[in-house]
């Protein structure tokens, strides 16, 4: 059987490494190991985190909300409570873009839950 380096491709993979890792600080960005390292605990940092952006999304938007709401003179729990109670189907991502967006559509709203 035939013999077989393995230059080129611990190259390819090592430059494929170092790419990945590129702007890390320290020995990160330039020895191999480190770099695996990085990328391993970039990876699982990356995974953990998309779930904590939708969370901080979601208060985002409740913050807005409330922050409008207290412009009108309303706090947030009741506005949600009359919302309920008038059957008013707009979720807290919809409500916020439009306290945001389109402040005069939102006092409508306003306005038809607090009647």
């Amino acid at each position: 059987m035939s013999r077989v380096k393995k230059g080129t491709n611990a190259l390819k993979s090592r430059k494929n490494t170092l790419k990945m890792v590129k702007g890390y600080r320290f020995g990160r960005s330039t020895k191999e190991r480190e770099a695996q390292e990085a990328i391993f605990h970039a990876g699982a940092y990356a995974f953990a985190h998309r779930r904590d952006k939708k969370g901080e999304m979601r208060r985002l938007w409740n913050i807005r909300l409330n922050a409008e709401l207290n412009k009108q003179g309303f706090s947030y729990s009741k506005f949600i409570g009359a919302l309920k109670k008038k059957n008013i189907a707009l979720n807290r991502k919809m409500l916020s873009e439009l306290a945001a967006d389109k402040p005069d559509i939102f006092k409508k709203i306003l306005a038809q839950a607090n009647s």
